[in-house]
């Protein structure tokens, strides 16, 4: 695991596995805040998503690392991770394959399907720093 990466309970590491979106939390040039819901897969203790190269979330990652995420069990809304961290590197270096590993995991297709003429893909690696958990409260859980 990379130094200072936090690790997700194993509580909670299900979700990981699941067909959740994270929800990335961005801070615009302006301050005002910008959330996209995303494809996620984790590697060696970090968070991995893709991006085209260029598109908002894009810029914003490579002028401000900091990020927040969330992520909800799609089994269960109650059970959901927080994740405070830092993108610690911007790639296109493997970026295509990883978007194909993404579509198979939440679409079940072999290869990305929605790429456009001369799009970039870009893959971006997070370090959760801080991790919050919420659990069901125990009125759901008999």
């Amino acid at each position: 695991m990379p130094d200072s990466a936090v690790k997700i309970p194993e509580s909670h590491a299900h979700i990981l596995e699941s067909k959740a979106l994270l929800y990335l939390a961005l801070t615009q040039k302006d301050g005002s805040p910008q959330v996209s819901p995303v494809w996620f897969d984790t590697e060696d203790g970090l968070i991995r998503i893709n991006s085209a190269k260029g598109r908002l979330k894009d810029k914003i990652m490579r002028a401000r690392p900091a990020v927040a995420a969330a992520i909800v069990d799609p089994e269960n809304p109650f059970t959901w991770i927080q994740i405070r961290g830092s993108v610690v590197e911007i790639t296109e270096e493997g970026a295509d394959a990883h978007i194909d590993k993404l579509a198979n995991k939440y679409l079940g297709v072999e290869t990305y399907q929605n790429r456009t003429a001369g799009q970039v893909r870009v893959l971006y690696k997070i370090r959760p720093e801080k991790v919050f958990t919420m659990a069901p409260p125990p009125a759901l859980s008999k």
